[in-house]
């Protein structure tokens, strides 16, 4: 009698296409060991727990994580104190790299207020020599 439970798995290919990575991409995360498909002689088969990683690792590095972070991160699944260990340790790194976004984001504001501020000098400046800046002006002016 069969428990029903299907074993699938993926090839490279599969697995590439599936997350919108290069065969490259999947090989170096094998080489450092991020993942560890079954080789059946020259082929890669990708199990769950493969698709998973994969899955784990890419999220982590759309939020700016290092690959050593990653690893770091997903191997205390495995270890002690485990999944508990683990998701509190991320929930640390998550409050340290959004702190570090949002230090970038009031960056980016406060630099965009500069160069607001920059532009009505610049403008008024112009006025004053008798310069048109109007934004149509200055457009077809930076075209010439």
């Amino acid at each position: 009698m069969t428990s029903g439970v299907t074993h699938q798995t993926w090839n490279i290919g599969e697995i590439a296409d599936e997350f919108g990575v290069t065969h490259r991409t999947i090989r170096h995360y094998e080489q450092i060991g991020l993942i560890s498909p079954e080789r059946r002689g020259t082929v890669r088969v990708f199990h769950r727990r493969d698709r998973t990683r994969l899955a784990l690792i890419l999220r982590g590095k759309r939020i700016g994580f290092d690959l050593e972070e990653i690893r770091r991160i997903i191997d205390m699944y495995d270890e002690t104190p485990g999944e508990q260990g683990q998701l509190t340790y991320l929930l640390e790194q998550i409050a340290e790299r959004r702190q570090e976004l949002e230090q970038r984001r009031q960056d980016i504001d406060e630099s965009l207020a500069e160069l607001d501020s920059l532009t009505v000098r610049c403008r008024a400046d112009l006025n004053a020599l008798g310069v048109d800046n109007s934004p149509k002006a200055t457009d077809s002016q930076a075209s010439s």
